[in-house]
């Protein structure tokens, strides 16, 4: 009766030889980007990042009046989007920008209203908005053994591998 959802097999990272380590993600990318404008098959490669932890970096209190602005904003995209649908099934065009600002209007109205509501009632007890990171101290940048020699010298003889 119900198709389940098909399995996806994750290569087994743990046996796959490392040809670069690297002390940010950033450079682990560019590590595979190099490999991958050298013509190296980076489908075969992956990056694995070691001592994961969480790092939440404070940024600044959430207030009211921080929530109703973020709730506006989010509110005028929103009405932006709709009004330009209704002005497009309007053949008059003195309509069609009453609706646009209209939709922005509403949007931000309704949008703080709604960041005022979720700051009251989910916000109250933190005090704080964050932002969450999960930060490796080391990552490394894995390929298959049948390639593992070709992506070493890659990176060494170029100069990206540490």
């Amino acid at each position: 009766m119900f198709k389940s959802a098909p399995t996806v097999i994750l290569p087994n990272v743990e046996n796959r030889p490392v040809v670069g380590s690297y002390s940010t993600s950033e450079q682990a990318r560019k590590a595979v980007g190099f490999l991958a404008d050298n013509g190296f098959p980076v489908e075969r490669s992956g990056i694995v990042g070691h001592d994961l932890r969480l790092v939440e970096t404070v940024l600044g209190r959430a207030t009211a009046l921080r929530s109703a602005g973020a709730g506006a904003a989010t509110g005028v995209w929103f009405g932006l989007l709709a009004g330009l649908f209704m002005s497009f099934f309007t053949g008059d065009a003195g309509s069609a920008t009453a609706y646009l600002f209209g939709g922005l209007a509403y949007g931000a109205l309704f949008g703080a209203a709604f960041g005022l509501v979720t700051h009251v009632t989910a916000r109250a007890g933190q005090g704080f908005i964050s932002r969450r990171d999960l930060v490796a101290d080391r990552y490394d940048v894995v390929v298959d053994a049948a390639v593992a020699d070709e992506g070493r010298n890659l990176l060494v003889k170029h100069g990206w591998r540490t």
